[in-house]
């Protein structure tokens, strides 16, 4: 059995883990990283060999070629000699990813969806510019600045190319509106769009569970935890609920900040190891947490990756939360964000990280080989882990112990201590098919704008407990369905009719009750009433409590 202390010395380096790097090019990456002068010259080799290559492709090849392209696809293919997580991103994917981080982007401030071809505004963002001018959820977006949104050409990106630019500049956009027969002409200038990652924060019926749902860790979210913190605090909360489900990741500090507002002392929550001993860092507990003492428990799946790892594993090696749901991905790689001179980025992976306990959560891969990497969540399926404990596959040589002695894995993800099965009942080719054109939320949405006033006569937790979806709402929705060219199933409808009505009552409530921004508590009251996670975790807030005791 493989065991490792947890490291709690004072004479460690307290820096962040992913460190923002900017380089001009060439000849300053190998110097960087590589820092032996026989490396400089193999990389100087190498990189010649390139140049000339391309070069001789512009100058002599038969036909014309976009030599930017090329290489474009050279530097993608290269890298998948590496490991899965190592990426070139063009200046354009770049900047579009960034902003989704960081606080913010410049746009006009809508969340939308593409239904039947059409864009179609489901909110505008609380405070943005598109609210401030007037336009509404269900607006349709036909044009801006000339640009068609309809037709079978609109895909996500050319709606960020149309509707995203530099603040203060003016987006002309011709609207749909129901109701009206002509389009509405409609002048926004584009502002700073904040970017939210607190999805929810509220107090479960029961009157001292909190709830708070973190769907990534971008620039503002220890912010916006503590907000939502200290608000379910006032409120009376005596045990939490975290859910990290779906959390890919993000910035590792603020989840490590995260971490320390539940673990008491100065122990170390992450360290890196790398080739390069400046990559190798340790972060440390260190501040008085908000939420030190109180049962704790972390909710996790298989879409729960990087620093929502990190999160929940330091929180199970110290036994202070009970992990709840499913094992997570498994990525336990360290990227640092290299911008080149275009404005591209390289994410090259610099080192691997380790939770307290020592284990690494990075399950294995084979350079080269992505496809294998990614489809290993197949894999899963395959083997029955979603659906049965027994079936999870730890290493036993990678037994680690938490602070408390309880035996936990390394090598390939956080493995819960409550394990929750994934629920299939539900699912069918017709409800995906409604799914596809966005049927369900376009009714939503609809009814929601008709009935705002009538529904908001009412708080939203009467809404929750009384509001049901009639057989009527239901027609509606097949019969919007078959406009589609959807054919009706019966037996596939009763399969998936318990599901289509709890998220179109969320879906209704979200579009009612506007949450303070960023927030969609009131579609979470509607959908977590039932939802096995949820079940799971209250029924052993118990075993929670009792940890580190």
């Amino acid at each position: 059995m493989e065991q490792k202390k947890i490291n709690n010395s004072k004479f460690a380096i307290r820096l962040p883990i992913i460190i923002a790097i900017t380089l001009a090019a060439g000849i300053q990456i190998g110097a960087k990283f590589f820092g032996s002068k026989s490396n400089i010259n193999d990389v100087i080799k190498s990189s010649s060999k390139i140049k000339e290559i391309l070069t001789y492709i512009d100058r002599s090849y038969v036909d014309e070629v976009d030599t930017d392209s090329l290489a474009e696809y050279g530097i993608v293919k290269m890298l998948e000699k590496l490991d899965p997580h190592t990426a070139y991103l063009p200046a354009e994917e770049a900047e579009i990813s960034t902003a989704e981080l960081q606080n913010g982007f410049d746009g006009i401030g809508v969340e939308f969806n593409i239904y039947n071809d059409t864009v179609y505004v489901v909110t505008p963002l609380s405070g943005g510019p598109s609210e401030t001018v007037g336009i509404q959820s269900g607006d349709a977006i036909i044009s801006a600045n000339g640009v068609n949104l309809t037709g079978e050409k609109v895909n996500t990106r050319l709606i960020f190319n149309t509707l995203r630019g530099q603040r203060g500049t003016r987006v002309d956009m011709k609207i749909k509106r129901k109701g009206y027969a002509d389009l509405l002409d409609y002048s926004v200038l584009r502002d700073k769009i904040p970017t939210y990652s607190v999805d929810a924060s509220y107090i479960l019926p029961d009157k001292q569970t909190g709830y708070l749902k973190i769907t990534r860790f971008s620039e503002t979210t220890y912010d916006e935890f503590k907000q939502g913190l200290e608000e379910l605090k006032a409120e009376g909360m005596k045990r939490l609920i975290l859910d990290l489900r779906g959390n890919p990741g993000g910035y590792l500090e603020r989840a490590v900040a995260i971490a320390d507002e539940f673990i008491p002392g100065n122990d170390v929550l992450v360290y890196t190891d790398g080739k390069d001993d400046r990559n190798d860092r340790k972060l440390f507990a260190g501040r008085k947490g908000a939420f030190e003492k109180g049962a704790l428990v972390v909710l996790i799946d298989e879409g729960s990756a990087s620093a929502s790892e990190i999160v929940s594993g330091a929180l199970q090696d110290y036994d202070r939360a009970l992990i709840v749901g499913r094992r997570t991905f498994g990525k336990g790689l360290v990227q640092a964000p290299i911008a080149l001179s275009d404005g591209s980025e390289l994410r090259l992976t610099i080192s691997r990280y380790y939770i307290p306990s020592g284990r690494s959560i990075q399950k294995p891969y084979s350079a080269g080989h992505l496809e294998d990497y990614y489809g290993e969540l197949n894999e899963r399926g395959e083997h029955g882990e979603f659906f049965s404990e027994d079936s999870i596959k730890n290493d036993p040589k990678n037994k680690y112990q938490t602070k408390g002695g309880r035996t936990v894995y390394g090598g390939g993800g956080i493995t819960p201590d409550v394990f929750v099965s994934r629920d299939t009942s539900h699912i069918s080719r017709y409800l995906m098919e409604l799914y596809s054109k966005n049927v369900i939320r376009e009714f939503a949405t609809t009814y929601a704008n008709e009935n705002a006033d009538k529904l908001r006569k009412q708080s939203v937790d009467q809404f929750v407990s009384s509001f049901t979806v009639t057989e009527a709402m239901l027609k509606k929705i097949k019969d919007n369905g078959t406009s589609l060219g959807i054919k009706y199933n019966a037996d596939d409808f009763e399969k998936s009719k318990a599901f289509i009505k709890s998220q179109t009552k969320a879906l209704i409530a979200r579009g009612v009750w506007k949450d303070r921004q960023g927030l969609s508590n009131s579609f979470y009251k509607v959908v977590n009433a039932d939802d096995e996670f949820i079940l799971a975790a209250l029924s052993h807030f118990k075993d929670a409590d009792r940890l580190g005791k």
